[in-house]
């Protein structure tokens, strides 16, 4: 299921969802610019990407690598891809559930938001595979802490759904979310990290633990003050 667009109205500009949106394109050009084939993009995402063997053997000593080569690569990680598919696919989830959830919080505590959600995500990818030697890269584990928080605050907005070859339905927010959601949940508990990035490339604990990270933070980084609703202030 590819979503295209939903229903639910905002009612203040999405600055920071279109800042990360434009970070994570002009970062990508620069990647393809490199050669996203190349040993040196393959030695640039090992550096900047998120390898938890690595991690965690530098936060529990047994590396003597600097700590900020385990911190680091978890935010740095949130703004690189792997092809044009992965930043694509990453934007258009972003650009579709990112405007309502900025919407709700407020732009600060948005991009705090969403940078949390990554940091979940990123933890609960590296604790589940803590000998994995593979880079992760990708924005999706932020991405999923909005999908979360749009799941648990418009679960009956409806979503206009591509479902390849030809056919498109409106789905209520809760199906389309959920169904990724048990999608990713059920992919991790049957693909190891190895093989998982050996054949698809995908992260799914990423994901979830950014989704349900989602969930629980929206409850308490709480709806903003004064936000205009529809037909009352």
């Amino acid at each position: 299921m590819i979503p295209l667009r939903d229903d639910q109205p905002s009612f203040s500009t999405p600055f920071i969802s279109y800042f990360l949106i434009a970070l994570n394109v002009l970062v990508f050009a620069w990647e393809v610019s490199v050669g996203l084939n190349t040993r040196a993009f393959q030695a640039f995402a090992f550096q900047f990407g998120l390898v938890p063997r690595h991690a965690l053997a530098v936060l529990t000593g047994h590396s003597h690598d600097p700590i900020a080569t385990a911190i680091l690569p978890v935010f740095t990680s949130m703004f690189l891809h792997a092809s044009y598919w992965h930043v694509g696919s990453n934007m258009l989830f972003l650009w579709i559930f990112g405007d309502n959830v900025e919407d709700y919080l407020g732009h600060f505590r948005y991009l705090v938001f969403y940078l949390l959600s990554g940091l979940a995500a990123a933890i609960t990818h590296v604790l589940l595979n803590a000998d994995s030697r593979v880079p992760i890269i990708g924005a999706s584990g932020a991405i999923a802490g909005v999908m979360g928080a749009y799941f648990i605050l418009y679960p009956r907005a409806r979503v206009l759904t591509w479902f390849p070859p030809i056919f498109f339905f409106h789905v209520p927010a809760w199906l389309m979310l959920g169904y990724w959601f048990f999608i990713n949940f059920l992919s991790g508990t049957v693909t190891s990290a190895e093989a998982t990035a050996a054949s698809s490339g995908i992260a799914f604990w990423a994901h979830v633990g950014g989704f349900v990270a989602g969930i629980l933070m929206v409850k308490i980084f709480a709806e903003r003050p004064h936000r205009y609703r529809y037909g009352t202030w």
